[in-house]
């Protein structure tokens, strides 16, 4: 499904089949001591429901689109995009990757209660 040659700098596969992948940036820093755990930026690729969590699409219709989400945290995550075919999200999630590891993606306003250190340490990790 994906090549980790093909994603954002710092992004790789942490699973994948033909219905679904997870992606992590950075998993290596992101350990519970440098930065936490739950804070690890996270890309579902699946197909679902804009409505619903990834892994609540449970008897989709046979036209479901497929959904790339960037997660940054269990309830901070940006809006899903749609694809009608696999092979579109593929190409899709690697636009995101890449976009998010050049500091393209504004996710500080994805926030409702700005962690200003946090974001910092994050920006510095981008920059770094």
């Amino acid at each position: 499904m994906f090549e980790d040659a093909t994603l954002g700098t710092g992004w790789q596969v942490w699973n994948a089949d033909d219905e679904r992948a997870v992606l992590a940036y950075r998993p290596d820093v992101f350990d519970g001591s440098t930065f936490p755990a739950p804070c690890l930026p996270t890309v579902y690729v699946s197909r679902g429901r804009l409505t619903r969590r990834p892994e609540g699409n449970r008897n989709l219709p046979p036209d479901a689109p497929w959904l790339v989400r960037l997660r940054l945290e269990p309830d901070v995550e940006r809006a899903p995009d749609a694809y009608e075919s696999r092979g579109d999200a593929i190409e899709g999630t690697e636009r995101l990757t890449h976009r998010f590891s050049t500091g393209e993606i504004d996710y500080r306003s994805l926030y409702e209660v700005p962690r200003e250190s946090y974001l910092d340490a994050l920006d510095a990790l981008l920059d770094g």
